[in-house]
């Protein structure tokens, strides 16, 4: 069966590390495709008896971007595996990028008017308009924070995850860093014992022993990874009702490498036989582990 992967999302997100990711996967992948185009490219990989292509939307394509959702729509109808990966980052973020490779937004020349170019923060406000609806179609990654390594490992893991009914991830990340745009339900952590005030525990992160045992002695600890478990099991068969193919339950804590790394550790723990499960800690890209074969990631 031909396997199809969508990368959309706004420009300077990171599309093009997630398609280089894909093609060392071993997808036929094409960057930039009109939309009118879709259909006649994916009865040629049929013909072709292609098993995996990858291709990249965004809003280069001009006029016909509307049209996409209801592409998706017909060819999941007709039966084809198809996967949605939306990028996404801060303003501040995709500003910075773009100063970084002195590039210009795909948008410029659109949205020029009278001789006068429009500024970087109005494209990117127009793009994010304009492709708001494919956010609703698949994944949302926001790379705000990550590096080229974490979003290829995360873009890796997607894809092998998404052939059963729901994704559940698990991800830890940083207040002081800003709260994940990539978000479904968001719990806050602060409030529990610190072991950054610990000089020998500080340099650690919450998938060390020590600090797991440091965490574990604390009964208001256990206590909000049993709540946290507790509403993901109860409000979970509700999701999947909805055919949502993806929930991602944040955990932040202010640094995002001790309290809020371990209890996304225990979630994983608790939801391991529930389908897949992924785990990320957003802010500890130390934390990338080789994946084994076969199974889903402990650490991304």
């Amino acid at each position: 069966m031909l396997s199809v992967v969508f990368i959309t999302g706004i420009s300077g997100s990171g599309k093009s590390v997630a398609l280089r990711m894909l093609e060392d996967a071993g997808y036929t992948c094409v960057d930039n495709l009109p939309v009118r185009f879709l259909h006649e490219f994916i009865g040629i990989a049929h013909d072709e008896h292609l098993s995996r292509v990858a291709v990249a939307i965004d809003a280069r394509s001009p006029g016909d971007i509307a049209e996409l959702p209801d592409v998706i729509t017909a060819l999941r109808a007709r039966g084809t595996e198809l996967r949605v990966v939306f990028l996404d980052a801060s303003t501040s973020t995709l500003a910075l990028r773009y100063s970084e490779t002195r590039r210009r937004h795909p948008l410029t020349d659109r949205l020029q008017r009278g001789g006068t170019p429009p500024s970087l923060e109005a494209c990117i406000l127009a793009e994010r308009e304009l492709l708001a609806p494919l956010s609703e179609l698949g994944h949302l990654i926001d790379t705000t924070n990550l590096t080229p390594g974490q979003l290829r490992a995360w873009v890796r893991d997607l894809i092998k995850a998404d052939r059963l009914p729901l994704v559940l991830t698990f991800q830890s990340f940083a207040f002081k860093r800003g709260i994940p745009l990539d978000t479904d339900l968001m719990f806050d952590v602060r409030c529990l014992p610190n072991p950054h005030y610990d000089p020998v525990l500080r340099p650690l992160t919450g998938c060390d022993a020590p600090v797991a045992q440091y965490l574990s002695a604390f009964p208001t600890v256990n206590a909000m990874v049993d709540d946290i478990a507790g509403f993901v099991e109860r409000w979970l068969p509700q999701y999947m009702q909805d055919t949502r193919s993806y929930l991602t339950v944040a955990i932040g804590c202010t640094g995002g490498q001790h309290r809020s790394v371990y209890i996304v550790e225990r979630l994983g723990e608790r939801f391991a036989d529930r389908g897949q499960v992924l785990i990320r800690h957003r802010n500890q890209p130390h934390l990338l582990l080789p994946v084994p074969d076969g199974h889903a990631p402990l650490s991304t």
